[in-house]
């Protein structure tokens, strides 16, 4: 098992999490849906503390499946693994021939095990290839990036999706590095940041952390595809179901927030005097604001320190009658 990979390893906001869900999943034949599966330890505890539960576990990266189901093999057939992205869980639902889900949990983002293996390279603080691809078949990765796209381009993405403020600055500076030599590895990506950064800024953290989840997101066009999942996630909820995010930064926070917002209130006209189905909001939220981790928790586990909870609950309508 790799550094960091120990597959016992308590996720975060685990006990919260199972709070969210539990009035949704304590009845005999739930359905619920881990869309981001990874070493599968929400996953483990969700059917653990629910006997009656089938679970279903999506993952776009064929080696956590893997190790996943081989840890859950255990509970047998309430366990249905699904090599997807989570934007196509309905049909993953339609595919093993269940209507809705009574659950669905998302906790985004990069997983320690995808962090810790060097031949995925995501990591910027070790000397590793420059990949970052969730989903080894895909064929674009970071290295392809950092060595092809256009300065403007460059510029966009650490911008738009690393919240960079030297994001121009960052972008001439590779352009003009992979003239000489194309960027194959962290490293020399680290470097090329060093040197463009001005001294006045390089104590607030480090060089490349906003460069790489830039990079990270691009490759895997994880907003992308959150826009599309989240809707089609709620969609895929029964009656009484509920849906727990789990984000660890703003941007993917922002597309939740939105997502939820739209299903969360009416849609009726100022002043009309009587609310219709047609306009009534379909969820309700459980969450006020965004629950943090406990401190000891992120003792324990750093990752916790950014996480951002939204939980809500389907009150109208139900995707198995419609």
């Amino acid at each position: 098992m790799p550094r960091g990979a120990d597959p016992r390893h308590v996720p975060v906001l685990l006990e919260e999490t199972l709070r969210l869900l539990q009035p949704a999943l304590q009845r005999d034949g739930a359905v619920a849906v881990d869309a981001t599966l990874g070493l599968g330890g929400h996953a483990e505890a969700l059917l653990t503390r629910f006997p009656g539960l089938t679970l279903v576990g999506v993952d776009r990266d064929p080696d956590a499946l893997r190790r996943s189901t081989a840890r859950l093999a255990p509970f047998g057939e309430r366990f249905r693994p699904a090599h997807a992205v989570y934007d196509e869980i309905p049909q993953v639902l339609d595919d093993l021939g269940f209507a809705a889900a009574d659950g669905l949990l998302f906790d985004l983002g990069v997983s320690s095990m995808q962090l810790d293996q060097d031949e995925r390279g995501f990591s910027y603080s070790r000397d590793v290839p420059l990949d970052m691809r969730m989903d080894p078949t895909e064929s674009r990765t970071a290295e392809s990036i950092v060595n092809e796209y256009a300065m403007g381009d460059l510029a966009r993405i650490f911008r738009d999706y690393g919240e960079e403020k030297l994001a121009g600055r960052y972008a001439r500076a590779v352009v003009a590095a992979r003239e000489a030599t194309p960027i194959r590895g962290s490293g020399r990506l680290v470097d090329v940041l060093e040197r463009a950064t001005p001294a006045a800024l390089k104590s607030r953290g480090h060089v490349g952390k906003r460069v790489f989840q830039a990079l990270r997101i691009e490759v895997n066009r994880e907003l992308e595809v959150l826009e599309e999942a989240i809707p089609a996630a709620l969609s895929s909820t029964s009656a009484g179901g509920r849906i727990v995010v789990l984000s660890y930064h703003s941007l993917e926070d922002r597309i939740v927030k939105r997502a939820l917002s739209r299903r969360t209130v009416s849609t009726a006209p100022r002043g009309l005097p009587v609310e219709t189905d047609e306009t009534a909001p379909t969820f309700r939220m459980l969450t006020r604001g965004t629950p943090s981790a406990a401190d000891a928790e992120v003792q324990e586990n750093p990752r916790a320190a950014s996480v951002r909870l939204r939980a809500a609950e389907r009150i109208r309508g139900d995707p198995r009658t419609a």
